[in-house]
């Protein structure tokens, strides 16, 4: 009778839940001819599907096969199913289950999908562990409305659903961001006599954490303590991960002390975690003790702990540390990967230490790890050191090796040769990356504006901006100041007011640098009340003008004698805590020896411009 109940609750439920799904056109999900989940059920049977046969020694090891789900891969597995299907009597749903499952840990969700229409049109009839695996792998591939379709039947069909499949279509609404409807079906659940476990709520914290929902997170885990549910290292996990990916390391660190005193032991990934975060911030004595602390606890550390702190320690300059971690991770029987010498190899690039970073791909090389970003850290390191020509030339090796560029290498390159004055060059392969299908970004489109602008070919450079505008990559402030400026050093004063008063227009905001740019070449052509009321008008815009902004627009009325302007300007800088530079020290000796008094009682008043010798 209370299984009746709950049964007919659930049903509601689901159906409220299903009613706000909208299946998916299958087409634009490439699943070609996969049918609805209703229609796995009304297959008829096909007698000619079986086939009777003597069972021979054969058989016989073919179905312990079958039996025991151990096949070698994917293709094993299928040609096991297409035997057996064959033979009679054929396997229970038990049986065709534990195949099923072996499937689906080799992440064939779509094969299980298919196979199980298969099944059920060979007359055999599915139990609750059957269908929950077809839920399962629905929700695997984002389908989670019609893993809730396959729920339905379940119910229909009078089988009662266990705390599993209620968990696998939670973590199919989390994993599609629904995580509102997640909470709702979990209250339904709970009003329908089902209890949640630790899975259940873990499965709801952790999609919390992974779509920024972390205070939510860390009230569902206060809200699962009080309701007699304890925790597990999984759930704590997910918490202290999302805490150390937003900067509030203290509270990792605090819910980490927290678990330790409820006795819930830390695996790996929490410690690995926890040391990522303290990395981050530069905590390397915390991050030392915690690993010194999880060593001591015979909890080793995997490739993943060693390889954040190798990457942390190079970010720091610290590369010898870093090379002391990869000789620990050897000891400790981890070896080192790809990304473990990536990380030492751009440490020592960033550093100017070439040589000992050639030698790690080397060695990368001769271990037959050496990947594609391999090659563009190289090719940047030998940029950075002006030895454009070995770039060259190793970037013309990586399709010999079997490595095809991608937008960073050839971005690297294309920096690279633009710094070295080679534009020609640089050009050439902007265009042969386009013509391999490459989309460029922000950053290489940004990066030839610059060059362009540098060299003073402005048309071009407008011509590269138009077709940035009109490409779905829109230029952002950056592409914006750079072209700005470039317009202003070739005195194009309204083309350079043109373009950021479109700034505004874009919603872009333009940085203080921006600013300084047009504030300058307003100056420079003595257009100084513009100027002014562009320099008045930041903070309005929400960006402060810094010493650099005070200095440019000081220069600009001292160069066209606006002594009193420049000195309630030097005034206000000063009160502000920045000093004069040395072009703005240069003009005031330059205009004092003219004989402009107000300048010295300037020097009186202002620290910066102290040391001034005024004669």
């Amino acid at each position: 009778m209370i299984v009746t109940a709950k049964l007919r609750l659930m049903k509601t439920m689901c159906f409220a839940s299903f009613r706000s799904f909208r299946f998916p056109l299958l087409r634009e999900l490439g699943m070609g001819n996969f049918q609805s989940p209703s229609l796995l059920f009304t297959c008829s049977f096909h007698s000619s599907w079986r086939a009777t046969s003597a069972h021979t020694h054969k058989d016989a090891s073919l179905i312990s096969k079958f039996n025991s789900a151990s096949f070698r891969d994917v293709d094993d597995a299928l040609a096991s199913f297409n035997h057996i299907i064959l033979m009679h009597p054929l396997p229970s749903i038990v049986e065709f289950g534990r195949f099923l499952s072996a499937l689906v840990r080799m992440k064939q969700y779509q094969t299980v999908i298919c196979l199980s229409r298969t099944i059920e049109s060979l007359g055999i009839s599915h139990n609750v562990y059957s269908l929950a695996i077809l839920i399962n792998c629905f929700c695997r591939l984002h389908l989670v409305d019609f893993g809730f379709s396959i729920f339905g039947k379940i119910l229909k069909f009078g089988l009662e659903p266990d705390i599993v499949t209620f968990n696998t279509l939670i973590n199919g609404l989390c994993l599609e961001g629904k995580i509102n409807r997640a909470v709702d079906f979990v209250n339904d659940m709970v009003a329908g006599g089902y209890q949640p476990n630790v899975c259940t709520y873990t499965v709801i914290v952790s999609g919390l954490c992974k779509f920024g929902k972390t205070n939510v997170a860390i009230w569902l885990l206060k809200e699962m303590i009080e309701r007699g549910c304890e925790p597990n290292a999984v759930t704590y996990t997910a918490i202290i991960d999302a805490l150390c990916k937003d900067k509030l390391v203290a509270e990792a660190v605090s819910l980490f002390s927290q678990m330790r005193d409820k006795r819930i032991s830390p695996n790996v990934i929490t410690y690995t975690c926890l040391i990522h975060g303290l990395c981050n911030l530069g905590k390397w004595s915390q991050a030392r003790a915690l690993l010194k602390e999880m060593v001591g606890h015979n909890i080793s550390p995997n490739i993943f702990t060693f390889n954040i702190l190798i990457d942390s320690l190079c970010k720091e300059g610290l590369v010898s540390n870093a090379q002391s971690i990869i000789k620990i991770m050897i000891q400790s029987g981890v070896e080192p990967n790809a990304v473990s010498y990536n990380s030492l190899m751009d440490g020592y690039c960033l550093r100017s230490q070439l040589d000992e970073a050639i030698q790690i791909f080397d060695l990368m090389v001769h271990n037959g790890i050496v990947d594609a970003f391999s090659y563009s850290i190289l090719i940047n390191g030998y940029c950075k050191s002006k030895r454009i020509d070995e770039a060259m030339q190793l970037f013309g090796e990586m399709p010999q090796k079997g490595f095809l560029p991608d937008t960073i290498t050839y971005t690297t390159l294309i920096q690279g040769l633009w710094n070295a004055g080679k534009a020609r060059t640089a050009h050439v392969l902007f265009n042969n990356m386009c013509s391999h299908g490459h989309q460029p970004d922000i950053i290489i489109f940004s990066t030839l504006l610059e060059g362009l602008c540098k060299q003073g070919d402005l048309d071009e450079a407008l011509t590269l901006f138009k077709a940035m505008e009109k490409s779905q990559l829109k230029p952002n402030h950056v592409s914006y100041t750079i072209l700005i400026d470039g317009v202003c050093k070739a005195g194009k004063l309204h083309d350079a007011k043109e373009f950021f008063s479109r700034l505004f227009e874009k919603g872009l905001q333009p940085n203080v640098y921006t600013y300084s740019i047009i504030i300058k070449g307003l100056c420079k052509k003595g257009l100084l009340d513009e100027a002014y009321k562009v320099f008045r008008g930041m903070e309005d815009s929400g960006c402060l003008p810094d010493g650099c902004c005070y200095n440019v627009i000081i220069q600009g009325f001292l160069r066209h004698a606006d002594v009193p302007k420049a000195s309630k300007l030097v005034e206000e800088m000063v009160g502000k805590g920045f000093s004069a530079d040395a072009t703005t020290t240069e003009l005031v000796m330059c205009l004092s020896r003219n004989g402009h008094p107000i300048l010295r009682k300037l020097r009186n008043q202002s620290k910066g411009f102290k040391g001034v010798n005024v004669k």
